[in-house]
Protein backbone atom coordinates (compact mmCIF):
# COMPACT_ATOMS: atom_id res chain seq x y z
CA UNK A 1 0.00 0.00 0.00
CA UNK A 2 1.19 3.62 -0.79
CA UNK A 3 0.55 6.28 1.21
CA UNK A 4 0.45 9.68 -0.48
CA UNK A 5 2.19 12.75 0.83
CA UNK A 6 0.15 16.06 1.22
CA UNK A 7 1.50 17.25 -2.37
CA UNK A 8 0.60 14.21 -3.99
CA UNK A 9 -3.23 14.59 -2.85
CA UNK A 10 -3.12 17.91 -3.83
CA UNK A 11 -1.95 17.78 -7.53
CA UNK A 12 -4.76 14.41 -7.85
CA UNK A 13 -7.23 17.16 -6.25
CA UNK A 14 -6.17 19.96 -8.51
CA UNK A 15 -6.42 17.07 -11.59
CA UNK A 16 -9.79 15.89 -10.51
CA UNK A 17 -11.25 19.45 -10.27
CA UNK A 18 -10.75 20.51 -13.99
CA UNK A 19 -13.68 20.45 -14.98
CA UNK A 20 -15.14 18.43 -18.87
CA UNK A 21 -16.09 21.56 -21.26
CA UNK A 22 -16.73 18.94 -23.57
CA UNK A 23 -15.24 19.13 -27.42
CA UNK A 24 -15.46 22.80 -27.69
CA UNK A 25 -13.22 24.20 -24.68
CA UNK A 26 -9.43 22.74 -23.80
CA UNK A 27 -8.78 23.66 -20.11
CA UNK A 28 -5.55 25.00 -19.39
CA UNK A 29 -4.91 26.61 -16.09
CA UNK A 30 -6.12 28.05 -13.06
CA UNK A 31 -6.25 31.73 -12.96
CA UNK A 32 -8.50 32.64 -9.85
CA UNK A 33 -10.20 31.21 -7.17
CA UNK A 34 -12.48 32.68 -4.58
CA UNK A 35 -15.46 31.59 -2.22
CA UNK A 36 -16.65 27.84 -4.07
CA UNK A 37 -15.68 28.69 -7.79
CA UNK A 38 -12.66 28.62 -10.01
CA UNK A 39 -11.93 30.49 -12.72
CA UNK A 40 -9.58 28.42 -15.82
CA UNK A 41 -7.92 30.38 -18.64
CA UNK A 42 -9.58 27.52 -21.65
CA UNK A 43 -9.48 27.77 -25.73
CA UNK A 44 -12.60 27.97 -27.35
CA UNK A 45 -11.51 25.34 -30.47
CA UNK A 46 -14.59 26.79 -32.33
CA UNK A 47 -13.71 30.29 -32.62
CA UNK A 48 -9.76 29.50 -32.10
CA UNK A 49 -9.58 32.16 -29.26
CA UNK A 50 -9.05 32.22 -25.46
CA UNK A 51 -11.75 32.15 -22.55
CA UNK A 52 -12.31 32.38 -19.47
CA UNK A 53 -14.30 29.73 -17.53
CA UNK A 54 -15.59 30.14 -14.39
CA UNK A 55 -16.92 27.07 -12.87
CA UNK A 56 -18.54 25.50 -9.65
CA UNK A 57 -15.57 24.12 -7.49
CA UNK A 58 -15.84 20.15 -7.40
CA UNK A 59 -15.46 19.96 -3.37
CA UNK A 60 -16.71 23.25 -1.81
CA UNK A 61 -19.72 24.50 -4.11
CA UNK A 62 -22.96 23.18 -2.57
CA UNK A 63 -26.60 23.76 -4.63
CA UNK A 64 -26.55 27.45 -3.51
CA UNK A 65 -23.44 28.31 -4.75
CA UNK A 66 -24.07 26.48 -7.57
CA UNK A 67 -27.22 28.16 -7.91
CA UNK A 68 -25.70 31.71 -7.71
CA UNK A 69 -23.18 30.61 -10.27
CA UNK A 70 -25.67 30.21 -12.52
CA UNK A 71 -27.94 33.40 -11.47
CA UNK A 72 -24.46 35.43 -11.77
CA UNK A 73 -24.20 34.22 -15.62
CA UNK A 74 -27.72 35.26 -16.31
CA UNK A 75 -27.10 38.79 -14.95
CA UNK A 76 -23.79 39.02 -16.80
CA UNK A 77 -25.36 38.58 -19.85
CA UNK A 78 -27.92 41.12 -19.35
CA UNK A 79 -25.66 43.69 -18.61
CA UNK A 80 -24.22 44.35 -22.03
CA UNK A 81 -21.45 47.39 -21.67
CA UNK A 82 -17.93 48.39 -21.90
CA UNK A 83 -16.69 47.95 -18.72
CA UNK A 84 -18.81 44.68 -17.58
CA UNK A 85 -17.26 41.32 -18.59
CA UNK A 86 -19.36 39.85 -21.51
CA UNK A 87 -20.53 36.37 -21.18
CA UNK A 88 -20.09 34.05 -24.35
CA UNK A 89 -21.52 30.62 -23.32
CA UNK A 90 -22.93 28.54 -20.74
CA UNK A 91 -23.78 25.06 -19.54
CA UNK A 92 -23.38 22.17 -16.44
CA UNK A 93 -20.46 19.80 -16.46
CA UNK A 94 -21.39 15.86 -16.79
CA UNK A 95 -20.63 15.84 -12.94
CA UNK A 96 -23.36 18.93 -12.34
CA UNK A 97 -21.57 21.49 -11.88
CA UNK A 98 -22.22 24.78 -13.71
CA UNK A 99 -19.91 27.43 -15.55
CA UNK A 100 -20.11 30.01 -17.81
CA UNK A 101 -17.51 31.09 -20.54
CA UNK A 102 -16.47 35.00 -20.60
CA UNK A 103 -13.96 37.48 -22.47
CA UNK A 104 -10.62 36.36 -20.64
CA UNK A 105 -9.15 39.72 -18.93
CA UNK A 106 -5.74 40.62 -19.36
CA UNK A 107 -4.42 43.41 -17.56
CA UNK A 108 -3.33 45.05 -13.91
CA UNK A 109 -5.43 45.56 -11.00
CA UNK A 110 -7.15 49.44 -10.62
CA UNK A 111 -4.95 49.77 -7.23
CA UNK A 112 -1.64 48.80 -9.06
CA UNK A 113 -2.46 50.91 -12.40
CA UNK A 114 -3.50 54.13 -10.02
CA UNK A 115 -0.03 54.05 -8.41
CA UNK A 116 1.43 54.93 -11.64
CA UNK A 117 -1.12 57.96 -12.62
CA UNK A 118 -1.08 61.41 -11.74
CA UNK A 119 -3.95 62.56 -9.56
CA UNK A 120 -6.29 63.12 -12.41
CA UNK A 121 -5.70 60.11 -13.99
CA UNK A 122 -6.79 58.30 -10.88
CA UNK A 123 -10.11 60.32 -10.68
CA UNK A 124 -10.38 59.57 -14.25
CA UNK A 125 -10.10 55.64 -13.70
CA UNK A 126 -12.62 56.17 -10.98
CA UNK A 127 -14.83 57.94 -13.33
CA UNK A 128 -14.84 54.75 -15.21
CA UNK A 129 -15.59 52.44 -12.54
CA UNK A 130 -18.55 54.57 -11.47
CA UNK A 131 -19.34 53.81 -15.76
CA UNK A 132 -20.37 50.36 -15.40
CA UNK A 133 -22.11 50.67 -11.66
CA UNK A 134 -24.14 53.19 -12.35
CA UNK A 135 -25.26 51.13 -15.30
CA UNK A 136 -25.87 47.98 -13.77
CA UNK A 137 -28.24 50.21 -11.22
CA UNK A 138 -30.58 51.50 -14.29
CA UNK A 139 -31.04 47.58 -15.06
CA UNK A 140 -31.69 46.82 -11.58
CA UNK A 141 -28.33 45.03 -10.50
CA UNK A 142 -26.69 46.05 -7.34
CA UNK A 143 -23.13 44.98 -7.55
CA UNK A 144 -22.25 44.42 -3.23
CA UNK A 145 -19.02 43.37 -3.21
CA UNK A 146 -17.02 46.25 -4.97
CA UNK A 147 -13.81 46.76 -4.24
CA UNK A 148 -10.27 47.17 -6.24
CA UNK A 149 -9.84 43.29 -6.55
CA UNK A 150 -12.47 42.99 -8.78
CA UNK A 151 -11.54 46.23 -11.14
CA UNK A 152 -9.20 45.40 -13.47
CA UNK A 153 -7.33 47.26 -16.45
CA UNK A 154 -6.75 46.30 -19.32
CA UNK A 155 -3.84 46.93 -21.65
CA UNK A 156 -5.59 50.07 -23.46
CA UNK A 157 -7.20 51.73 -20.47
CA UNK A 158 -10.42 49.77 -20.49
CA UNK A 159 -11.93 49.11 -17.16
CA UNK A 160 -13.93 46.11 -16.44
CA UNK A 161 -15.83 45.44 -13.32
CA UNK A 162 -14.98 41.59 -11.97
CA UNK A 163 -17.20 39.08 -9.82
CA UNK A 164 -20.81 39.41 -9.86
CA UNK A 165 -21.11 36.44 -7.82
CA UNK A 166 -23.48 38.15 -4.93
CA UNK A 167 -25.07 40.78 -6.63
CA UNK A 168 -28.63 41.78 -5.91
CA UNK A 169 -31.86 42.46 -8.49
CA UNK A 170 -33.89 44.55 -7.97
CA UNK A 171 -37.33 43.49 -6.11
CA UNK A 172 -39.18 43.18 -9.47
CA UNK A 173 -36.70 41.33 -10.72
CA UNK A 174 -35.68 38.57 -7.74
CA UNK A 175 -35.70 35.75 -8.55
CA UNK A 176 -36.35 32.75 -6.48
CA UNK A 177 -33.24 32.08 -4.79
CA UNK A 178 -31.00 34.66 -3.32
CA UNK A 179 -27.59 34.77 -2.15
CA UNK A 180 -27.21 34.99 1.59
CA UNK A 181 -28.08 38.36 3.27
CA UNK A 182 -24.51 38.68 4.96
CA UNK A 183 -22.21 39.28 1.59
CA UNK A 184 -19.50 41.43 1.19
CA UNK A 185 -15.99 42.58 2.31
CA UNK A 186 -15.14 44.68 5.10
CA UNK A 187 -14.59 48.14 4.86
CA UNK A 188 -16.33 48.08 1.38
CA UNK A 189 -19.61 47.32 2.56
CA UNK A 190 -21.89 49.39 4.30
CA UNK A 191 -23.19 48.88 7.91
CA UNK A 192 -26.61 48.09 6.76
CA UNK A 193 -25.26 45.29 4.49
CA UNK A 194 -22.82 44.53 7.40
CA UNK A 195 -25.89 43.66 9.49
CA UNK A 196 -27.49 41.21 7.51
CA UNK A 197 -30.60 43.37 5.97
CA UNK A 198 -32.08 41.17 2.98
CA UNK A 199 -31.75 43.65 0.32
CA UNK A 200 -29.78 47.12 0.14
CA UNK A 201 -30.38 49.12 -2.51
CA UNK A 202 -28.05 51.28 -4.85
CA UNK A 203 -26.45 53.30 -2.04
CA UNK A 204 -24.93 50.24 -0.50
CA UNK A 205 -22.43 50.40 -3.73
CA UNK A 206 -22.04 54.20 -3.27
CA UNK A 207 -20.47 53.14 -0.58
CA UNK A 208 -18.00 51.15 -1.40
CA UNK A 209 -17.51 52.92 -4.54
CA UNK A 210 -16.37 55.84 -1.63
CA UNK A 211 -13.70 53.06 -0.23
CA UNK A 212 -12.77 52.50 -3.95
CA UNK A 213 -11.93 55.88 -4.34
CA UNK A 214 -10.01 56.43 -0.89
CA UNK A 215 -8.01 53.73 -2.02
CA UNK A 216 -7.21 54.97 -5.26
CA UNK A 217 -6.30 58.11 -4.58
CA UNK A 218 -3.60 56.81 -1.98
CA UNK A 219 -2.06 59.12 0.66
CA UNK A 220 -2.79 62.82 -0.75
CA UNK A 221 -6.28 62.90 -1.18
CA UNK A 222 -7.54 66.34 -1.86
CA UNK A 223 -9.64 67.75 0.76
CA UNK A 224 -12.71 68.40 -1.40
CA UNK A 225 -12.33 64.42 -2.74
CA UNK A 226 -11.82 63.69 0.78
CA UNK A 227 -15.33 64.94 1.44
CA UNK A 228 -16.63 63.09 -1.46
CA UNK A 229 -15.20 60.16 -0.05
CA UNK A 230 -16.89 60.78 3.56
CA UNK A 231 -20.25 61.31 1.96
CA UNK A 232 -19.96 58.27 -0.06
CA UNK A 233 -19.37 56.50 3.18
CA UNK A 234 -22.04 57.97 5.55
CA UNK A 235 -23.04 55.54 7.96
CA UNK A 236 -27.05 56.40 7.17
CA UNK A 237 -27.76 55.36 3.59
CA UNK A 238 -30.06 59.02 3.69
CA UNK A 239 -26.85 60.82 4.04
CA UNK A 240 -25.05 59.33 1.31
CA UNK A 241 -24.93 59.89 -2.33
CA UNK A 242 -28.76 59.02 -3.53
CA UNK A 243 -27.12 57.76 -6.71
CA UNK A 244 -23.96 56.83 -8.64
CA UNK A 245 -25.01 59.37 -10.83
CA UNK A 246 -24.69 62.36 -8.30
CA UNK A 247 -21.36 60.84 -6.92
CA UNK A 248 -19.65 61.04 -10.39
CA UNK A 249 -20.93 64.48 -10.76
CA UNK A 250 -19.33 65.66 -7.93
CA UNK A 251 -16.12 64.37 -8.80
CA UNK A 252 -16.01 65.76 -12.21
CA UNK A 253 -16.63 69.01 -10.94
CA UNK A 254 -13.84 68.43 -8.67
CA UNK A 255 -11.78 67.47 -12.37
CA UNK A 256 -13.35 70.77 -13.89
CA UNK A 257 -12.06 73.03 -11.08
CA UNK A 258 -15.62 73.81 -10.13
CA UNK A 259 -17.34 73.72 -6.44
CA UNK A 260 -17.53 70.12 -4.80
CA UNK A 261 -21.12 70.23 -3.30
CA UNK A 262 -19.65 67.64 -0.45
CA UNK A 263 -17.02 70.27 0.83
CA UNK A 264 -17.64 73.72 2.34
CA UNK A 265 -15.07 75.82 0.86
CA UNK A 266 -13.17 78.31 2.75
CA UNK A 267 -12.69 81.50 0.91
CA UNK A 268 -9.14 81.34 0.22
CA UNK A 269 -9.70 78.16 -1.41
CA UNK A 270 -12.58 79.50 -3.16
CA UNK A 271 -10.58 82.32 -4.56
CA UNK A 272 -7.28 80.19 -5.25
CA UNK A 273 -9.53 77.71 -7.02
CA UNK A 274 -11.33 80.70 -9.28
CA UNK A 275 -7.85 81.94 -10.43
CA UNK A 276 -6.45 78.43 -10.95
CA UNK A 277 -9.35 77.66 -13.01
CA UNK A 278 -9.14 80.88 -15.24
CA UNK A 279 -5.77 81.24 -15.10
CA UNK A 280 -5.42 81.85 -18.92
CA UNK A 281 -8.10 84.88 -19.48
CA UNK A 282 -7.26 86.57 -15.93
CA UNK A 283 -3.39 86.26 -16.80
CA UNK A 284 -4.44 88.06 -20.60
CA UNK A 285 -6.42 90.71 -18.26
CA UNK A 286 -3.50 91.00 -16.05
CA UNK A 287 -0.96 91.17 -18.99
CA UNK A 288 -3.47 93.96 -20.95
CA UNK A 289 -3.81 96.29 -17.83
CA UNK A 290 0.00 96.33 -17.72
CA UNK A 291 0.48 97.50 -20.95
CA UNK A 292 -2.06 99.93 -20.55
CA UNK A 293 -0.26 101.64 -17.17
CA UNK A 294 2.97 101.17 -19.35
CA UNK A 295 1.46 103.42 -22.41
CA UNK A 296 -0.20 105.71 -20.14
CA UNK A 297 2.87 106.13 -18.24
CA UNK A 298 4.97 106.43 -21.52
CA UNK A 299 2.27 109.00 -23.37
CA UNK A 300 2.37 111.06 -20.11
Amino acid sequence: MTILDDGAVARLRAAADVPDLGARYEVRAPIGHGGSCVVYAAFDRALAREVAVKVADAYGADSEARDRLTREARILAALEHPGIVPVHDTGVTPDGRPFYVMTLVRGSGVAETAARLSLPGRVELFLKICDAVAFAHAHGVVHRDLKPQNVMVGPFGEVLVLDWGVASLSAEARPAVEPPAVVGTPGFMPPEQASGVAQVDRRADVFALGAVLDVLLGDVPPRPLAAVVQRAQAARPDDRYDSVESLQADVRRYLDGLAVSAYSEPAAERFMRVVTRYRVPIGLVAAYMVMRLALILWSS
